[in-house]
C-alpha cells in the first residue's frame, strides 16, 4: 500500500499553486490605484477636519496647502507672524489639484474656500470645503 505523494505529484501540485498565485497577485495589482485614488482621497478629508479642529482648539489659524501630490498643514505664529509647518506628507499615486488654500479659523468657519481634486487613472474625488467648515467629498 502506497501512501503520500509521488515527486511528480508534488511538483505537478506547486505548478498549479504558483499559477494561481499569479492569477492572484496580477488582480490585487491592478486593484492598487484604485485603493491608492480612496486612501488619498480619506487622507485629504481627514486633514482638512484636522486643521478645522486644530484652529479650534489651539485658537491660532491653520492653513492646508496643495501641491501636485502632497499637502502641507501649517498654523499661524502670532509672535513671530509666519506660518509654522505642522504636518505633511506625500501622497503617492494621485495627483492633486486646489484652487485655493483653505484657512481655517479658531470659531470654526473657513476662508479662501477650496475644491480639491484627487484622482490618477482610476478616477477622482472631489473634494469641498463649505463656508461653515464642512467637507464634501464626491467621486467623479
Amino acid at each position: 500500500m502506497n501512501k503520500g505523494l509521488s515527486l511528480l505529484e508534488t511538483m505537478i501540485m506547486i505548478f498549479i499553486l504558483a499559477v494561481l498565485l499569479q492569477v492572484g497577485a496580477t488582480s490585487f495589482h491592478r486593484l492598487e490605484p484604485k485603493y491608492r485614488l480612496q486612501a488619498a482621497a480619506w487622507e485629504i478629508v481627514s486633514r482638512l477636519n484636522h486643521a478645522r479642529f486644530r484652529a479650534i482648539q489651539d485658537g491660532a489659524p491653520v492653513r492646508v496647502k496643495f501641491g501636485e501630490s502632497r499637502y502641507r498643514l501649517e498654523e499661524w505664529d502670532e509672535e513671530a507672524n509666519i506660518w509654522r509647518l505642522v504636518d505633511g506628507s506625500a501622497l503617492a499615486g494621485v495627483t492633486l489639484k486646489a484652487n485655493n488654500t483653505p484657512v481655517f479659523y479658531p470659531e470654526g468657519t473657513v476662508s479662501n474656500l477650496a475644491t480639491i481634486l484627487v484622482s490618477n487613472d482610476r478616477g477622482g474625488y472631489r473634494i469641498t470645503l463649505a463656508m461653515t467648515g464642512r467637507v464634501k467629498a464626491v467621486p467623479f
